[in-house]
């Protein structure tokens, strides 16, 4: 069971620290945190800043501008490059570029195209034919003659002086010229081979053991010592921030706190306690009954102008019947309202189709 278990894993050892990281780290993070806060509290409130106004302003502005700009410029160009531009050039390729094209190609197969393949297959093929039945027959015979009497001619007036220039007088001299080259390498390998020992030990001598003395005695200390240091300073500055970021919370969380018990408190206290109740007392004394009484007084103007519609209709149908007399009876039409006794009324409980 125990080898199942996952190994334990130990914290890493951390060395030693001497005297000077601790001389310097105390006031190197005060000096660091005194710093920083002021900066990362800017930092917090431009950032605040920032993310309101682009909440805002910013991000409501741009959709505006991209609608606005969708509707006075895309939209208008995607209707000219559809309506204006494509469907012309679609119908001058389809009814005037497609046929002339068809037209042009069936007359250059015609004028050009034909004739040239009656020439080829008529005159230019059999005229082929004869003259590599000539060649093959006549002219192979010369040239395989001419040729093998220019080569031996070459090989005897050019190749032989060649070759014997060559074994008796060029091979000796060019041996000769390496040699003394070789001679000549040599004795400046070893000049040369001299010239760079004394030159390396001068160098040696006058420039890398002082380099090698001052980088080892001066450099390397102190290029610790500012290791240190900057180490020791971007730790500092890395504390610094991140306190600084809890200072900033928690001033920006008691700025928070202070505005809602000043302003936002007081107001909804008000609101809560003197504008709602006068609202209410407005509403039930005042809205209330203005709005009944306007509600009477439209169902009174409906009433009285009912009233005076009726008896208009009524005046007019006392000038018809003087001026024209009694009409003949006509069938009763139905109507919306009802009329005569036995139909339903408020305090009857029967119908006309219920009542015996």
């Amino acid at each position: 069971m125990d080898l199942d278990k996952p190994p334990v894993r130990h914290p890493p050892r951390q060395r030693p620290e001497g005297c000077l990281v601790v001389a310097i780290r105390l006031p190197v993070r005060i000096v660091a945190l005194v710093l920083v806060v002021p900066v990362r509290m800017a930092w917090d409130a431009l950032l605040v800043a920032c993310r309101f106004l682009n909440d805002a302003l910013l991000r409501p502005l741009g959709r505006a501008l991209l609608w606005l700009g969708r509707v006075l410029v895309v939209l208008p160009l995607v209707g000219l490059w559809r309506y204006v531009v494509v469907l012309p050039l679609v119908g001058l390729w389809r009814y005037v570029v497609v046929p002339v094209g068809n037209a042009l190609v069936r007359l250059w197969t015609l004028v050009v195209v034909a004739p040239l393949l009656w020439c080829h297959r008529c005159l230019l093929t059999p005229l082929g034919h004869a003259l590599v039945r000539l060649y093959a027959r006549v002219l192979t015979p010369a040239v395989l003659g001419l040729g093998a009497a220019l080569a031996r001619l070459a090989r005897y007036l050019v190749v032989v002086p060649a070759r014997w220039l060559y074994d008796w007088f060029l091979a000796p001299v060019g041996r000769a010229v390496a040699w003394g080259v070789r001679g000549v390498g040599r004795l400046l390998a070893l000049l040369l081979a001299g010239i760079g020992r004394i030159l390396y030990w001068v160098t040696r001598v006058l420039v890398v053991l002082p380099a090698q003395a001052l980088w080892r005695r001066v450099l390397t200390p102190a290029g610790r010592v500012l290791a240190v240091v900057g180490r020791e300073v971007g730790d500092a500055l890395r504390h610094a921030w991140r306190i600084a970021g809890h200072v900033s919370l928690a001033v920006g969380r008691f700025l928070g706190t202070l505005l809602r018990w000043i302003f936002v408190e007081p107001v909804r206290r008000v609101y809560r306690s003197v504008l709602t109740p006068v609202g209410h007392l407005v509403r039930d004394l005042v809205l209330r009954p203005a709005a009944e009484a306007a509600r009477a007084a439209g169902r009174t103007g409906r009433e009285a102008l009912a009233a005076a519609r009726t008896s208009v209709r009524q005046a007019r149908a006392d000038v018809r019947r003087l001026l024209f007399g009694e009409s003949g009876q006509s069938d009763p039409v139905a109507r919306r309202e009802p009329s005569g006794r036995g139909t339903r009324t408020l305090d009857s409980r029967t119908t006309a189709l219920t009542k015996d």
